[in-house]
């Protein structure tokens, strides 16, 4: 057998570690594979909160072939006790000889705690290898221990000629099957769903998912799990009769104020969870209170917004969109049809919203771009 190079092993950590990529929400996605004399003895990844982390499946493979093993690991081992036991006390006790990690984990619980302990018990520790494909496996969780606030991913379906829906609000469908079962996927692995009051009114999207559509393979998916469904909803006029409202899980519908007597409580009677926010300059919704809410409450990691123009250009405004998901069909819908974006303040092209390109690829008769937002607008200095 070939020997293996430690990128070669950080790569199967990796890879084991996607396996939660639907499943491990609120936590990160953490896989750990462990080798000696170049032949690996055990691995694992985290399944989901609350359950063993990647650490302890691996180490429970090994058994007595972890003693002086190397264990690489996508994550800081943990070293507190949360509803598991710290994992670099396990690694410790196991007598692993090294440990090489991808990233330290962003968590002021952790915060470097863990790989001081085991460097503190005799124990080489390496950090760094593969440190950029390992943050790509956690965008939200990084967010959310760095800047308190989930990474927003925000997925779109437009026409070539840029246009969403028609002038009526018709949409369904723009693009295609393979298209849409791409965003189910997105869907899957997102925190929260979150959507504004406008797109629920024309469309009453469900906005769940719909597993059999996703056709998710070689992962895990937990039965019946849904991800959070939000809806932006200054005035409260989600209808009552709402299909989101209907489904398995929970609808959290933000808004600033009820202006009409009884309305509130007639929306939590039919299901829903309604919680008062701060407005904003223009009285609507402050949507940065709003994703510090998901973060500090719901604990969300990733916000997919499936949105109109309204909402997603003051997204964008804001400065909270991370990541753009956008499916373009080969189709034309017009010019009295309704843009991609709502941004107040452009006349000019010096005032123009850049995008950095991150992937373009076929999607079967669309296309999808992974775009994220300049930092600056093109003509700034």
């Amino acid at each position: 057998m070939a020997k293996q190079s430690p990128e070669a092993w950080m790569a199967r950590a990796l890879a084991l570690a996607r396996r939660g990529l639907y499943t491990t929400d609120p936590n990160p996605r953490v896989g750990c594979v462990l080798v000696k004399h170049h032949r690996r003895v055990g691995e694992g990844y985290h399944r989901r909160a609350g359950e063993p982390h990647a650490e302890v499946h691996a180490l429970r493979e090994a058994g007595e072939a972890a003693w002086g093993a190397t264990a690489y690991v996508t994550l800081e081992p943990c070293s507190h006790q949360g509803r598991t036991g710290p994992c670099a006390v396990a690694l410790v006790e196991a007598g692993v000889a090294k440990v090489v990690v991808a990233m330290a984990d962003p968590n002021p619980a952790v915060a470097g705690r863990g790989i001081a302990l085991l460097r503190e018990a005799g124990i080489e520790v390496e950090v760094g290898l593969l440190e950029e494909q390992a943050r790509q496996l956690n965008p939200g969780f990084i967010m959310r221990m760095d800047h308190g606030r989930p990474f927003l991913r925000l997925k779109m379906a437009m026409s070539l000629d840029g246009r969403t829906a028609m002038r009526s609000g018709e949409s369904q469908w723009i693009t295609g099957p393979q298209a849409r079962r791409e965003v189910q996927r997105l869907r899957a692995r997102s925190s929260a769903v979150m959507t504004g009051v406008e797109s629920v009114i024309f469309d009453n999207s469900r906005l769940t998912v719909r597993p059999e559509q996703a056709e998710l393979e070689g992962v895990e998916l937990i039965a019946g799990r849904q991800p959070l469904r939000v809806v932006v909803d200054t005035h409260l006029r989600l209808p009552e009769a709402a299909a989101c409202l209907a489904e398995p899980g929970r609808t959290l519908v933000a808004t600033v104020e009820d202006r009409e007597p009884g309305r509130r409580e007639r929306l939590e009677a039919a299901g829903a969870e309604v919680v008062a926010l701060p407005a904003d300059g223009n009285g609507r919704v402050d949507l940065h209170a709003l994703l510090r809410h998901l973060a500090d409450v719901e604990q969300a990691n990733e916000v997919l917004l499936e949105t109109g123009a309204t909402l997603a250009g003051a997204m964008l405004d804001a400065g909270l969109v991370d990541e753009m998901q956008l499916f373009v069909a080969p189709t034309l819908l017009g010019g009295d049809a309704r843009p991609l974006f709502q941004l107040a303040g452009i006349e000019t092209m010096a005032q123009q919203r850049g995008l950095e390109i991150l992937d373009i690829r076929a999607v079967g008769n669309d296309w999808r771009i992974t775009a994220r937002p300049e930092r600056r607008t093109k003509g700034e200095k």
